[in-house]
């Protein structure tokens, strides 16, 4: 992982030097452009960061070695339920709730609620019947 942080500690030097040459180039008048760039410089410190001390703890990724395999890197990738409706009643009852930023604030108090619900049987759907964990 030594190539990967520091990679983002190259990346974030650059977002410092962009932003401050495009803040000195603006005379400062025009905030929001520096400190966005300056927000990137954060993030990439904090990626570079979260790699580096992760890569401290490895000796050699299989990746790295010449006779590694596939898999040797292949884990768990997760759960990922093949037959669930909740993510259509999700998705449905957010975008109620933004139509209603558009159009009137009555309506994300209708979607508000049913954004609650779905996300409550979306997470909850695997705790009962014939599929419970």
């Amino acid at each position: 992982m030594k190539v990967e942080y520091k990679f983002f500690v190259i990346l974030s030097a650059f977002f410092l030097i962009v932003g401050t040459v495009y803040g000195v180039t603006t005379e400062w008048d025009e905030p929001v452009g520096p400190v966005g760039l300056y927000l990137c410089m954060g993030l990439c410190l904090m990626i570079g960061g979260f790699l580096w001390w992760t890569g401290r703890k490895l000796d050699t990724r299989p990746e790295d070695r010449l006779d590694g395999e596939i898999s040797d890197v292949d884990g768990d990738y997760g759960f990922f339920s093949p037959h669930s409706y909740w993510p259509l009643a999700v998705a449905a009852s957010a975008a109620v709730v933004f139509l209603g930023l558009a159009i009137g604030w009555w309506l994300v108090f209708i979607g508000a609620p049913l954004v609650a619900l779905a996300a409550t049987g979306w997470v909850f759907e695997y705790f009962h019947g014939d599929h419970a964990i």
